[in-house]
């Protein structure tokens, strides 16, 4: 679990305990405060999910591009030659 996934659960759960305090006090301030933290924890928390998913993808894409030098070197070439096309617009000088 990453830090963003960490602070995002201890801010959802901060916000939680914010809302049902100023729902008991009368306070809709705390109220709205509560909410807020638990939206913004709940985004933290996505955040950190996205995060490990994109570290955990380039990790089996590099252990793919060691076991398979040649096909990553041809993917790759043919991705810039692409790229190179549509830059130049397909104009000749």
């Amino acid at each position: 679990m990453t830090d963003d996934r960490i602070e995002g659960v201890v801010r959802k759960g901060v916000g939680k305990v914010q809302d049902a305090f100023g729902g008991l006090t009368g306070d809709a301030a705390t109220q709205v405060r509560g909410k807020i933290n638990q939206a913004a924890g709940s985004a933290e928390d996505l955040f950190g999910q996205a995060r490990e998913m994109g570290e955990g993808l380039l990790e089996d894409l590099e252990g793919y591009a060691k076991e398979n030098p040649l096909p990553t070197l041809a993917v790759t070439l043919g991705v810039g030659l692409v790229l190179g096309f549509l830059l130049l617009g397909g104009r000749r000088r």
